[in-house]
């Protein structure tokens, strides 16, 4: 397991806790509190700021899933739910608000360690997923408005589009400015001039 990380157990019978954190602490490596009461679960994750958020529950509510996905806790951290049956809504639910590893059983000690380095994996793996559909959302609005500052340059100035688009390289070059910041300028001017 990852060493020197910070695990928040929420956990309301407190001899289940106890045995929880006491394995998760036995290689010495994390530093664990337990979270016996669920209420207001979203402020106290976002307060107290763990890396992962262990949740070890009898009988989940959708309360519990909608409050770790207003926490934004999923989208901030690792998040591993441990719920014995099979409520296949539950799970999608948890899934869905972004919890990286669910658990279809109670917590045992021998499979804490494992659950937990699948949960930051996998945790690890949507978060380089959203930063590139991040970066690939941008890098479309950004040709998008390339693409109106080439035809406002087009109609203004009869250029076809790689004159326009030669035009709009070279001002963003002697400008030292990004591409995309100069079309901006330009649609905005374009706009204000209707």
């Amino acid at each position: 397991m990852t060493r020197g990380i910070d695990i928040l157990v929420v956990e309301s019978d407190p001899t289940r806790a106890r045995a929880v954190a006491d394995a998760l602490s036995a290689d010495g490596g994390c530093r664990v509190v337990i979270l016996a009461d669920v209420s207001s679960l979203a402020r106290r994750i976002a307060e107290m700021n763990p890396d992962v958020v262990l949740i070890d529950m009898e009988n989940p509510s959708r309360d519990v899933i909608e409050d770790l996905s207003l926490a934004a806790g999923p989208k901030d951290r690792a998040v591993a739910l441990f719920a014995p049956g099979g409520d296949t809504a539950l799970m999608r639910a948890a899934i869905e608000a972004g919890v990286s590893a669910y658990v279809a059983e109670g917590v045992r000690p021998e499979v804490l360690r494992p659950v937990i380095d699948l949960a930051i994996a996998q945790f690890g793996q949507m978060q380089r997923l959203r930063t590139e559909l991040e970066a690939t959302r941008r890098a479309l609005e950004e040709r998008k408005l390339i693409d109106r500052a080439k035809g406002i340059l087009m109609r203004a100035r009869g250029l076809s589009e790689d004159e326009a688009y030669a035009l709009l390289r070279k001002t963003a070059m002697d400008q030292k400015k990004r591409l995309a910041e100069v079309a901006a300028a330009l649609v905005t001017a374009a706009g204000l001039l209707g």
